[in-house]
């Protein structure tokens, strides 16, 4: 048991050493504001505060931000430690880090900068341009998790006999977005003919042709990788997650009416196999009526409770988005990812608990943190196939020295293996085997 010190216990630092100390580091602890019962104490002991109180002690200097409350404009100057880019630097002070981690960690996981002026891209989202991350070279290093490191190696030289409770390992979640579900198939007379249509005007006779013989059960549809996805996860025995849009159809929800019969039995299927979730609309993400509506259709068809959730278009406010998640309870999301570039959003690759700086509170939501999406590195990034593997696979790298989570995000139709996604079904064979043999699923 390590006994922690620091002159005022507030919400920020009992939910940054809980993150640290205990998630990533796998101790268990103890915090006291007595100082005299801190002296008193024979076991292990760490100090954070302003200045040392015994030798005995692992001593952190301690910055001011997590004994503030509310939004400030800080403005860190990130600054190089042992192949590491660090914040809230302290000077270079005898035996100790030259920096906060705690605060530091605090400040990216709580996502403080996204409470900051910044200026939002065409969907109104905060994106990966506007991060420090991004502006310093390190959105593709997982920093929070380096710095538990940091702290967890400090503290085994302090005190060699203390032992974690846990070890974390590495860790691989593929997951799914189920934008539209078939590019064909199961349509409706409507969408069909208006299909029809638009191929005519274009003078299409290929997709005329295509969607004829779809529609007539003389070939696959296009987007129908499911049984390729599902003998995937069954060799390498890995549940996934799958994600999908029940809105209301509009120009950025495009996919199957909730109530068509064909979505409905894929919903059904892919179910069993796998962690199902809801894909809030793009028309939902402002409005709580549309979100509890989606909700409530996803769970009449699987006729279970609704708990994990990934917004569409990657459409994430904070705080308000996971406030509504929460109100239509919501306990796991997978959004927390810049759709404009890989990397971690939140510097860090391990799920997390959401600390809401408007009202100082850890919530009961776990933020998983998205570090690859099959969109990112064609359309924002336009990365070629040979590019795109180096840099997953860098990235699976980085997650697996500290022993984090890799969660990737694919979309069904970029499993077709046609038109402007050809290869891409390979280059994604690829991925899955180079993660889930670092993960042990031999």
């Amino acid at each position: 048991m390590l006994l922690i010190y620091t002159p005022k216990i507030s919400k920020r630092k009992r939910y940054i050493f809980d993150l640290i100390i205990n998630n990533l580091c796998g101790y268990k602890y103890e915090i006291t504001d007595n100082s005299e019962y801190y002296l008193n104490y024979k076991g292990s002991k760490i100090n954070y505060s302003k200045q040392p109180l015994d030798d005995s002690e692992l001593f952190f200097f301690a910055k001011d931000l997590l004994d503030e409350k509310g939004i400030k404009p800080h403005n860190p100057k990130p600054v190089l430690h042992e192949n590491v880019y660090t914040i809230f630097n302290t000077g270079s002070l005898e035996n100790i880090l030259p920096f906060d981690p705690f605060a530091a960690a605090f400040y990216f996981v709580s996502r403080y900068e996204e409470y900051l002026p910044h200026t939002k891209d065409i969907h109104g989202r905060f994106e990966a341009d506007q991060s420090l991350a991004f502006k310093s070279g390190f959105l593709e290093k997982p920093v929070v998790n380096h710095y538990a490191i940091m702290v967890k190696n400090l503290i085994n030289k302090k005190f060699p006999f203390i032992e974690p409770y846990k070890y974390n390992e590495f860790s691989f979640i593929p997951t799914y977005d189920i934008d539209i579900a078939y590019a064909y198939k199961g349509k409706g007379f409507f969408r069909t003919l208006a299909g029809y249509i638009n191929s005519i005007i274009k003078r299409d006779l290929k997709s005329i042709n295509k969607r004829t013989r779809v529609i007539l059960g003389k070939e696959n549809d296009p987007f129908d990788t499911y049984s390729f996805q599902l003998k995937l996860h069954k060799e390498f025995e890995i549940k996934p997650y799958y994600f999908f849009l029940v809105g209301d159809y509009s120009i950025n929800d495009k996919n199957h009416s909730a109530y068509n019969v064909v979505y409905q039995n894929l919903i059904k299927k892919l179910s069993d196999y796998s962690i199902a979730g809801i894909h809030p609309s793009y028309d939902s993400n402002k409005n709580s009526l549309k979100l509890k509506q989606e909700i409530w259709r996803l769970s009449s068809i699987l006729n279970r409770e609704i708990k994990d959730s990934r917004q569409h278009f990657l459409k994430l406010h904070l705080p308000f988005t996971y406030h509504r998640l929460m109100d239509e309870g919501i306990i796991n999301d997978f959004t927390m990812g810049f759709a404009s570039h890989t990397g971690f959003r939140a510097s860090i690759c391990s799920p997390f608990l959401f600390y809401d700086l408007t009202t100082e509170t850890v919530t009961n939501i776990i933020v998983n943190p998205l570090i690859v999406m099959d969109g990112s590195l064609k359309d924002y990034m336009g990365l070629d196939i040979n590019s795109s593997e180096k840099k997953v696979k860098k990235l699976i790298d980085e997650v697996y020295n500290v022993n984090g989570t890799f969660i990737s995000l694919w979309h069904n139709e970029s499993l077709c293996d046609c038109g402007r996604w050809e290869g891409w079904k390979e280059l994604y064979l690829k991925i899955f085997d180079y993660a889930a043999k670092k993960a042990g699923k031999l």
